[in-house]
C-alpha cells in the first residue's frame, strides 16, 4: 500500500513531518525563515501543504536545520520525490478544482452523507451527464469531461483493496428526477445492485418522515486512511472548489454527526426495499 501511495496524501504526510520536526527543534517558522533567507510566509504555506511539487534539495535543507538523523531525512527526501508524481486526474484538472480526489484514491474507509444527488462513485453515466449539466447548463464538452473523469474516478471501488464506502442518501435525492425515468430507474438499480452485490458498499436511506436531523447544514464525507500518519479530513463541496477540515476537533464533529445520521436512516436491507419501491415512480 505504501508504494502505490498517492503524490497528494505524500504532500500531506511530508507537511505534517517537517512541521513535527520544526515543533521539536524549538524553532519557529520566522526563526527558520531568517536563517534560510525565506519570505516570511514560504515556510508557512509548506507546512499547510500548500505545495504541488516539493523540492527535495530544500527538504533536506530543512531536516538538517531541524537536526534530523540521517535515516529520517533520507526518508524524506524519498517522500519529496515521490510526491512531485503525477496521479492520474493530473489529466483531468479542468474538473478536478481540488485535491480530494488524490485523497479519496487512498482512503480505506470513505463514508459520505449526500442531500442533493448520488454520491459520484455510485453515478450511473447518465446520471452523471444530467447531474453535471445542471451545473455547466449548455457547456456540453464541459460535461463530458466531468462525466469521463467521474467514471475514471469508480475504478477505486474496483480494485482488491478497494475502500469501503458508506453512503446514506436523502430520501430527497431519489424523488428528484435526473435525466428522466429511464435514467433514474437505471440510476436505482445501480444503487440496489451495488448494495447487495458489493460487500465493500453500503447504502442506507435516509427517508423524509424522519423529519429535521444533524445532516441538515449539508453533504458531507469522512475520509479515514489505513495509516494512522495519515489523520482523517472532513470534506465539503462547493460550486467552484472543496472546503477541507483536518482539525482533529472539527473532524469528530461531524463523525458524530455521521453516526447520528446513519442510525436515523434505514438499515442497508430496509433501505434497498425502500428503493424497490421508489423505482416503480420511474416505470
Amino acid at each position: 500500500m505504501a508504494d502505490r501511495l498517492s503524490p497528494t496524501l505524500r504532500r500531506r504526510r511530508l507537511s505534517a513531518e517537517l512541521k513535527r520536526l520544526r515543533e521539536e527543534s524549538n524553532l519557529t517558522a520566522e526563526q527558520v525563515g531568517e536563517h534560510l533567507g525565506w519570505s516570511r510566509g514560504r515556510l508557512t504555506n509548506m507546512e499547510l501543504n500548500k505545495w504541488k511539487r516539493p523540492d527535495p534539495v530544500i527538504v533536506r535543507a530543512l531536516a538538517t536545520l531541524y537536526k534530523a538523523s540521517e535515516e529520517t531525512t533520507e526518508a524524506l527526501v524519498t517522500l519529496a520525490k515521490q510526491s512531485r508524481a503525477k496521479g492520474w486526474w493530473t489529466k483531468f484538472e479542468d474538473v478536478f478544482t481540488d485535491a480530494y480526489v488524490g485523497f479519496e484514491a487512498e482512503a480505506s474507509v470513505i463514508s459520505t452523507y449526500q442531500t442533493m444527488v448520488v454520491p459520484g462513485l455510485l453515478q450511473t453515466p447518465e446520471y452523471a451527464t444530467a447531474s453535471d449539466r445542471a451545473v455547466h447548463l449548455r457547456n456540453t464538452s464541459a460535461t463530458e469531461r466531468a462525466v469521463a473523469a467521474r467514471m475514471e474516478r469508480q475504478e477505486i471501488l474496483d480494485r482488491e483493496d478497494a475502500p469501503k464506502l458508506w453512503a446514506v442518501i436523502d430520501e430527497a435525492v431519489l424523488l428528484r428526477p435526473a435525466g428522466g425515468k429511464d435514467v433514474m430507474r437505471a440510476q436505482i438499480e445501480k444503487l440496489i445492485c451495488l448494495s447487495e452485490e458489493v460487500n465493500t458498499v453500503k447504502i442506507q436511506v435516509l427517508p423524509l418522515e424522519r423529519g429535521l436531523h444533524p445532516g441538515i447544514t449539508g453533504s458531507f464525507t469522512l475520509l479515514d486512511f489505513p495509516n494512522p500518519a495519515d489523520k482523517p479530513i472532513a470534506y465539503f463541496e462547493t460550486r467552484t472548489d472543496g472546503i477541507y477540515q483536518e482539525d482533529p476537533t472539527m473532524v469528530e464533529i461531524y463523525r458524530e454527526a455521521w453516526d447520528d445520521i446513519r442510525v436515523m436512516a434505514d438499515h442497508p436491507e430496509a433501505s434497498t426495499t425502500r428503493m424497490a419501491e421508489l423505482i416503480k415512480r420511474y416505470e
